[in-house]
């Protein structure tokens, strides 16, 4: 019996994934990760450095122009592809910036997926098709100034007036708000929380943009103001009542980013295993250490127990779907992994490792709002506790 030699793995790669994935797949992946290395990879520490993302608007339409926008959709001009490209998408994206992988998470897992799943189709014909070119860019109105993690407590409010809706209220870190020409705010009516599709041009909405941010720096995020906005019946979203609908669409953002913070991971990792071969102390390099080994091999291991469970949760949402406890234990366990990679990463690479120069102090600062956003460590935690137990420890 011939025995066949496995060729070498990749150092970024040792388990070999990548021969899990299709021609399809890794095609995708590719096409994301030279339009990040063109259009984003030169410019990107600038712009966080400067707290900017410019040009915005021509960004999106060149991901639109790829099909990246809404890609997991059917329809309205929308791709189509499997949750499984939908993520590697996700995971290049994050490499490059949380903050683009979350103009695209915004864009098409939270404002197109909500007018997708509960619009009209007028709705839809009127806003899908120029969102996923990137013609228009949406965003969504949820967490409040003193309402995040529990929604169910929002003060804004939808109110009749005659056949129209008039909305007041405020919304707050919002992804993609000032340069938006669609949002999908949610709102409390009498009767229940409802979801209105409202352009942006729209007397009394505003969108003052959030500065001094520490995270997420080359990303646009906003406030939302609704001061007497008055939409027409047809503004409603006809086919969900109750917090069943935004929650819905946040399982579909947080599918998004348990791939996209193995990205940040992955960029980290191998900054510093290049770093920790090239630097030079007491006369060899840190990789020939073996407390330099030692992190090298555990920021390994957790890369790709992270990037098995991430396949394994796309498999599963293409072939029978995911229950919302499957995809916070999926977004837990990996930014928190991301999380601790990015601190050892910086650890190796010591003082160069807060530079800009350097991507990891951007990546760890970005991920601090990724372990916040659509849903905290803390309320995953409990999901997944009242998955095991049945019991809600939330009230």
């Amino acid at each position: 019996m011939s025995r066949k030699t496995a060729p070498k793995p990749d150092p970024l790669d040792l388990a070999g994934i990548d021969d899990l994935l299709s021609p399809e797949e890794k095609a995708v992946r590719q096409a994301v990760r030279r339009l990040c290395d063109a259009s984003v990879e030169p410019c990107i520490a600038g712009w966080y450095e400067s707290g900017e993302l410019p040009a915005v608007r021509e960004l999106a339409r060149e991901l639109g122009s790829l099909g990246l926008l809404g890609m997991h959709l059917e329809g309205y001009g929308c791709a189509g592809t499997s949750a499984v490209e939908y993520g590697l998408a996700c995971l290049e994206l994050e490499a490059t910036d949380s903050g683009l992988r979350s103009l695209v998470s915004v864009q098409g897992s939270l404002a197109m997926y909500a007018i997708h799943r509960f619009g009209s189709e007028e709705q839809k014909r009127q806003w899908l098709p120029r969102m996923a070119t990137g013609e228009a860019i949406g965003c969504f109105g949820l967490t409040e100034p003193d309402h995040g993690s529990d929604p169910g407590g929002m003060r804004t409010r939808a109110r009749r007036d005659g056949s129209d809706w008039v909305l007041d209220g405020r919304k707050m870190w919002i992804t993609n708000g000032s340069v938006a020409s669609v949002a999908v705010v949610w709102a409390r009516t009498e009767d229940g929380v409802r979801g209105f599709v409202v352009p942006t041009d729209t007397p009394g909405f505003s969108a003052p943009p959030i500065k001094h941010k520490g995270s997420l720096r080359a990303s646009v995020t906003s406030e939302l103001l609704l001061d007497g906005v008055r939409l027409p019946a047809d503004a409603v979203l006809p086919e969900v009542t109750g917090l069943r609908g935004p929650l819905s669409c946040l399982n579909e953002a947080r599918y998004g980013i348990l791939w996209g913070a193995l990205g940040a991971a992955r960029s980290c990792f191998r900054t510093a295993l290049s770093y920790a071969k090239e630097r030079e102390q007491f006369g060899k390099p840190l990789a020939g250490f073996q407390l330099t080994q030692a992190k090298l091999a555990s920021m390994a291991v957790e890369l790709t127990n992270g990037t098995l469970l991430a396949l394994h949760l796309g498999r599963r949402k293409d072939a029978v779907g995911l229950r919302p406890e499957q995809v916070s234990l999926g977004k837990l366990n990996n930014v928190n992994k991301a999380l601790e990679i990015a601190r050892t990463s910086r650890t190796i690479l010591g003082a160069n490792g807060v530079s800009f120069e350097y991507p990891v102090m951007r990546h760890m600062a970005n991920l601090e709002s990724v372990l916040t956003y659509e849903g905290t460590a803390e309320m995953h935690t409990l999901m997944i506790g009242q998955a095991l137990t049945g019991e809600s420890a939330l009230r």
